[in-house]
């Protein structure tokens, strides 16, 4: 096959994989859950017992600091209550640590004689004593599932070692590091199949083709601004092309949608936003092919 209809070939993918993941999002999408198992080990994500959410806003400020000054190496909190409903019991003389849960509640107007009775709503705040995982005796945490390593995937592994970005695996954040030029990855076994883990390890490797000596696109976006939205969309979309060009999947994951729509929301005044975000995509797409070893030949 000539390279012009491989060319041809993989636009035809490329247009395809765009519309459906457009036509996903205009459905509508649920919420984007990371695709790798999180056990709430990392002391910088604190999470509760109960609920397997993770705390936010002030709460994750206060947990962070009382467990770093604590020493704890884990990042599971829960009350008193929450501890026992699990099976363990806080130790004796273990000092709590205060979190709070916002509330909203309605305040009838009828004693302000307003003319109108809806009333208005309150933010209501309630505090709660927590303990960490340290902090208790008689807990073991659920036994994650594992994804052999038999699963892993040839073609895919070559393809992305081609593209030549170093890759370090461990933890549970998968991230690219443009002052290192390297991409940090939770381990395989962490993910609930090789489709999800050869998606975010192409996503990321997506961030890296972004660099200033590769396709040097602006990867200088705080996190929740429009720039970072663009990238994020971008290489979202270029991980849902690549899956389809390695016959790994050929449509589009639910996920890469809901992803793709968590960011459209930060650019929901750039009607062009997605289409801007896909040919970019496509470029990056375009330059992880030129590097596998066929492109070379081809060129020859």
């Amino acid at each position: 096959m000539s390279s012009t209809s491989t060319s041809a070939k993989r636009a035809d993918v490329y247009s395809r994989v765009t519309a459906e993941i457009i036509a996903a999002i205009e459905q509508g999408t649920g919420e984007w859950r990371a695709p790798w198992f999180h056990n709430g080990t990392s002391i910088a994500r604190p999470t509760n017992i109960a609920s397997g959410k993770r705390y936010r806003g002030i709460n994750t400020l206060a947990l962070w600091a009382a467990g770093f000054a604590a020493g704890y190496g884990d990042g599971l909190w829960g009350t008193y209550k929450q501890w026992q409903d699990a099976g363990a019991q806080v130790r004796e003389g273990e000092r709590s640590t205060t979190v709070v849960l916002w509330r909203e509640i309605h305040v009838s107007r009828q004693g302000d004689n307003e003319d109108d009775d809806e009333g208005h709503r309150r933010m209501f705040a309630r505090a709660f004593s927590v303990f960490n995982i340290a902090q208790v005796d008689g807990y073991e945490r659920p036994a994650v599932p594992a994804l052999p390593e038999a699963e892993r995937l040839a073609q895919a592994e070559a393809f992305i070692a081609n593209l030549g970005v170093k890759t370090v695996f461990g933890g549970s954040e998968a991230y690219y590091r443009p002052s290192a030029d390297t991409v940090f990855m939770p381990p395989f076994n962490s993910f609930r199949d090789a489709a999800s883990f050869y998606g975010v390890w192409l996503h990321e490797n997506g961030h890296a083709s972004g660099a200033k000596h590769r396709l040097d696109r602006d990867l200088s976006g705080r996190f929740g601004s429009a720039s970072y939205a663009a990238e994020e969309c971008c290489v979202e979309i270029l991980s849902g092309l690549i899956l389809a060009d390695l016959g790994i999947a050929h449509h589009p994951r639910p996920d890469h949608a809901a992803y793709v729509v968590s960011w459209l929301k930060v650019l929901k005044d750039d009607p062009k936003a997605i289409f801007t975000a896909a040919s970019k995509a496509q470029q990056a797409a375009d330059w992880m092919h030129a590097q596998q070893p066929q492109a070379e030949e081809m060129a020859a």
